[in-house]
């Protein structure tokens, strides 16, 4: 018990007699090539989800049984990004990554089964141009090839590289992005952007739809918020015919236009898909948000409209709008809503009313209040026997925690009411009710 206090006098003593400064520490070299900027991440992921009332039965007001459904998921993804600068200020890059999921505790059926995998994620390659072109600006041109993401805009249509769920585990979690080929260049001198890219998605291999994609965007930034976008790809498929030759057409807008008043913007988006009859379908979307950034918690209200063509039943060709790899980067966009969105509608035959409210008590919590109203654009289409446009009222409740500069908690309250065309559709009159609870990592 006397063995720390003697310990830290001697050490005292050892200060003022002005002993020699200890060693430095001990260098601990990877074995990398040391000419090589290394970084290293790690990321992962724990989530529980619950239904009270089941999506997958179809359980009536007034039956007394458990139609409950509740499941768990996981994913770690090591990565490692590597960087040699050449004497030109020029870049070569890479990366690898894995990822590792698994749904367990007896999932429901569209979810899948208890599964997990651990596959490649990111394993790619590239160049850009720092600063060697002068005039242009920093890292004008970049080139990357091999298995990588890419997004398009907000993710309206393009975003999510990698299909997760069945035997792969992840449903929710999502931790894969990456396509399993991309080749992406960019040019980007001053305020304009213009990229060309081809895409080979990573199905599940049950599930192999053989898609790739070529494509064109140009965007022009108008100071710093304001980006106008125009988008054109061509896709290809031998497992699904709408999308083999499909020409897609894409023009966007994200702005606040008023210099003194940045709390308020607008977002635009417009799609055309093009298939002869085979497929010609539209959608589009606007939205406005205006934040009160000079009073306590911010709070912040938007509200978006959101259409999606579906099927004509009187007509011969296919007008039923394809959402494609569309992906998510906040609540709400582009899975719409964490009941209707996440688990029985799709971007397709769809009207949505969205209005939201933000809050931000300080810089480690953020929650708010989403509500919806789901319509149909054409009821026959959804299911036989369905005459009524109205499907689901749905309310999200959410909270993102920020613990510490590693840990992020994530926690969903939901409830969805089923209308008319639902009822219509299934016999199901009962509500659902949702939770989740999700806690990520990120070094």
């Amino acid at each position: 018990m006397f063995v720390l206090p003697i310990f830290l006098l001697a050490a005292g003593v050892a200060r003022a007699q002005d002993a020699p400064a200890p060693d430095k520490p001990e260098e601990r070299p990877t074995g990398l090539p040391s000419k090589v900027t290394w970084k290293f991440n790690f990321d992962a992921g724990w989530g529980g989800f619950g239904f009270a009332n089941s999506l997958y039965q179809d359980p009536k007001e007034g039956v007394r049984q458990d139609y409950g459904d509740r499941w768990m998921e996981g994913f770690l993804k090591p990565a490692l990004t590597a960087t040699y600068t050449l004497p030109s200020s020029s870049e070569f890059y890479g990366k690898l990554s894995g990822t590792g999921e698994r749904t367990y505790a007896t999932p429901p059926p569209l979810v899948g089964r208890d599964e997990s995998s651990f596959l490649p994620e990111d394993l790619y390659i590239g160049w850009r141009s720092g600063k060697a072109l002068e005039g242009l600006g920093e890292n004008a041109l970049d080139f990357t090839v091999g298995r990588a993401p890419f997004t398009l805009g907000h993710g309206f249509l393009l975003w999510d590289g990698a299909a997760e769920g069945g035997s792969r585990g992840g449903y929710w979690s999502n931790a894969r992005k990456a396509f399993a080929f991309a080749a992406i260049g960019r040019f980007k001198p001053g305020h304009h952007t213009v990229e060309s890219f081809f895409l080979k998605k990573d199905d599940l291999p049950e599930h192999e739809t053989d898609t790739q994609l070529w494509g064109a965007n140009y965007e022009y930034r108008i100071g710093e918020t304001t980006t106008l976008g125009a988008t054109y790809m061509k896709w290809w498929s031998t497992t699904i015919p709408q999308r083999d030759q499909l020409n897609v057409y894409n023009a966007r807008a994200y702005t606040a236009p008023i210099p003194a008043v940045k709390s308020l913007s607008f977002e635009a988006e417009y799609a055309a898909e093009r298939n002869h009859d085979t497929l010609h379908a539209d959608a589009w979307t606007a939205q406005g948000a205006y934040e009160l950034s000079e009073v306590g918690w911010k709070p912040k209200l938007t509200y978006r409209y959101a259409f999606f063509e579906g099927d004509k039943p009187e007509t011969t060709r296919n007008e039923a709008f394809d959402p494609l790899y569309l992906g998510f980067y906040d609540w709400g966009s582009w899975w719409q809503g964490e009941i209707a969105g996440e688990y029985f509608l799709s971007n397709s035959n769809l009207i949505s009313h969205q209005v939201r409210v933000h809050v931000a008590p300080n810089d480690s919590v953020g929650g708010g209040l989403i509500l919806y109203k789901f319509l149909l654009d054409q009821p026959a289409s959804y299911a036989p026997g369905v005459t009524d446009r109205n499907v689901a009222l749905e309310a999200d409740t959410y909270v993102d925690w920020k613990i510490n500069r590693n840990f992020t908690a994530s926690f969903i309250v939901a409830f969805a009411d089923p209308e008319t065309a639902v009822q219509q559709a299934s016999g199901r009159t009962k509500n659902f009710k949702y939770g989740m609870v999700f806690l990520a990592y990120s070094y």
